[in-house]
């Protein structure tokens, strides 16, 4: 564990203000900790500007099972790629839609490939991705 050092931050009334209603929403004991999580989460946008950053992914897929192709390209794509897929997840949203979520690991511009692949096939209605640091260097 790192040893943790005092340092003092001097903010407008307002911005602190609207800070402490920020931290009182989303259930932190203390400025200490946001602030914290505010800083690591700005080192971790950094990172992923780099292409070579290690990262991990959740693609979330929303698309039409009865389109004929895209199941099989869907499973064939992941396969072509076993070395970023690490898990897949199908869920039945109603009768025609499902959500299909593939989380992935590698450097940046690896998921950004399958991730973008996996958005341009035929029949998919709906992606997103969600890309983080492994947070390994984050204290």
């Amino acid at each position: 564990m790192s040893k943790i050092e005092r340092v003092g931050v001097s903010l407008d009334k307002k911005l602190l203000s609207m800070f402490d209603e920020l931290i009182a929403a989303r259930g932190y004991s203390n400025r200490s900790e946001a602030i914290r999580d505010l800083i690591r989460d700005r080192l971790s946008e950094e990172r992923l500007a780099k292409p070579a950053t290690r990262a991990v992914a959740g693609v979330f897929l929303v698309y039409d099972h009865h389109s004929t192709e895209l199941p099989r390209k869907l499973v064939d794509l992941q396969h072509s790629h076993l070395l970023q897929v690490i898990a897949s997840t199908h869920v039945h949203l109603d009768h025609h839609n499902c959500l299909e979520v593939i989380m992935l690991r590698g450097k940046v511009r690896e998921i950004e490939k399958v991730a973008n692949d996996m958005a341009a096939l035929k029949g998919v209605k709906l992606s997103k991705v969600n890309i983080m640091t492994t947070g390994q260097d984050l204290a």
